[in-house]
């Protein structure tokens, strides 16, 4: 099974349509975006659309309710993850799966150079792992 993900890079496990949100927008836009997508993670991108943090559900639990924040009355950029990892779009597979193992990450924003073209979360991984073996 590590062989299959080695020879696989981010680009061809990640989703292409990732979900981001602008660094206005409060916690609820944030959450519903998520609920209506299906999604457990958006990208916070800023006025010149460079991805600046990542916010997920961990964060909504932890950075919000379990605080008593109001989500309305949040701004995404007060709870966001700032310091978030990224992959490359070539980087592997395998490597992915070990940063979001070791570090604890559900979600992986993948870019192309400094352009956010997608994202990874560990169910994408299993997924593919699961269909080519």
């Amino acid at each position: 099974m590590i062989e299959i993900l080695k020879n696989l890079t981010a680009r061809d496990v990640m989703k292409k349509d990732v979900l981001s949100i602008d660094e206005t927008e409060t916690v609820l836009d944030a959450v519903k975006l998520m609920d209506r997508h299906n999604v457990g993670a958006v990208v916070v991108m800023s006025a010149i659309k460079d991805a600046m943090g990542i916010f997920t559900e961990r964060d909504l639990l932890r950075r919000v309710v379990a605080v008593g924040k109001v989500p309305q009355a949040t701004r995404i950029t007060e709870v966001m993850t700032p310091e978030f990892e990224c992959a490359q779009a070539s980087d592997d597979a395998y490597e992915l799966l070990s940063i979001m193992v070791i570090q604890r990450f559900r979600h992986l924003p993948v870019m192309d150079g400094r352009k956010l073209v997608g994202i990874v979360s560990t169910r994408d991984l299993y997924t593919k792992l699961v269909k080519l073996s």
